[in-house]
């Protein structure tokens, strides 16, 4: 019997098996590049929105809220100083003075912090130009007048229609600013369809990166007979790792987002009660510092991102270097 037709079969198995694994590293390293892209973006991504509304959002709520209430607050003063008769020797009082100055500092951190954009610093800007005519009509009423009582009533009225008017008013236009920062504070503790579609194609790649290798550990085994791949193994490892490391990070980092959404909401409504607004100061304080302390990253979670960038690289590389030295070794030297 010739030898030619067994030859040609072994051949022919020889060139099948090379075929089936030169597809299964082509369709790992597609797989993994584009799990990797996918989740690396997606993760990222919820890493930028807590640390921008921990540097910035949480403080431009808080900021509003208490720059809102030291106004009302330092007009309350003025008002007592009036009634009682202080503003007739000192103006407007120290407690107003204190109140304005805690204003004051309040809106130039705004400036800096606040996450309304363009039309934010415009509305900064023309709650600094009110505040100037507030200034304009409350110290000549404090200083000016105070032999005159009916034009330091005046006055005063006409300061407190400048902070509070509707629509006009310092108090309102800073509520209008608050609303839209809210509004922002919400799109970055939420996560949009794009993020939830990142993760689902991440995820999706990396189980198809683990059906894949097992696929190739079998192939390996059973048609070119050795033992498990050490290299296919770890990168296995790599991506159980980056399936579920990742994921639990971000599911924490969206539970601290939701929690500092929610204090943000509370210190937005704080600073509505204006029956007690010491406390509400207070409340609004302590608030903020919650809320600022939850959004602090957690020291396993600082390094998961690095960590899902090495195994990222691993199960590139380490398909490429396992299957490609059995392929180099048993079909491309040879053939």
């Amino acid at each position: 019997m010739s030898p030619g037709p067994a030859r040609s079969d072994r051949n022919t198995y020889r060139s099948r098996t090379r075929r089936l694994l030169e597809r299964h590293l082509a369709a790992m390293l597609v797989a993994a590049l584009v799990s990797m892209s996918a989740l690396l973006v997606s993760y990222r991504e919820v890493q930028i929105s807590a640390g921008e509304l921990r540097t910035r959002g949480a403080p431009a709520v808080q900021g509003v809220a208490a720059t809102q209430l030291a106004l009302l607050r330092a007009h309350k003063e003025a008002r007592a100083s009036l009634d009682s008769g202080i503003a007739d020797v000192v103006g407007a009082g120290a407690r107003y003075e204190n109140q304005l100055a805690a204003a004051d500092q309040g809106l130039s951190r705004l400036s800096d912090v606040q996450i309304d954009g363009d039309r934010g610093r415009g509305v900064l800007e023309t709650v600094n130009g009110v505040l100037t005519s507030y200034s304009s009509s409350i110290t000549p009423g404090a200083v000016k007048y105070v032999t005159d009582p009916l034009m330091q009533r005046e006055k005063f009225a006409e300061a407190e229609t400048l902070l509070t008017r509707e629509g006009t008013g310092v108090v309102p236009r800073l509520d209008v600013l608050q609303g839209h920062q809210m509004a922002r504070v919400d799109t970055l503790s939420t996560m949009s369809p794009v993020q939830w579609s990142g993760w689902v194609v991440a995820e999706l790649g990396l189980l198809a990166m683990v059906l894949i290798t097992l696929s190739a550990l079998w192939v390996l085994r059973t048609r070119c007979g050795h033992s498990l791949d050490l290299c296919l193994l770890v990168s296995l490892l790599a991506v159980v790792f980056l399936a579920t490391g990742p994921l639990i990070a971000t599911s924490e980092t969206q539970d601290r987002l939701g929690a500092a959404r929610d204090g943000l909401v509370r210190i937005e409504q704080q600073a509505g009660h204006h029956t007690d607004l010491a406390g509400s100061q207070q409340a609004v304080t302590d608030t903020g510092t919650r809320v600022r302390a939850g959004l602090a990253a957690r020291g396993w979670q600082s390094g998961m991102y690095y960590g899902a960038l090495t195994a990222a690289a691993l199960i590139v590389l380490l398909p490429a270097v396992g299957i490609g030295r059995h392929l180099n070794a048993d079909y491309w030297r040879t053939g």
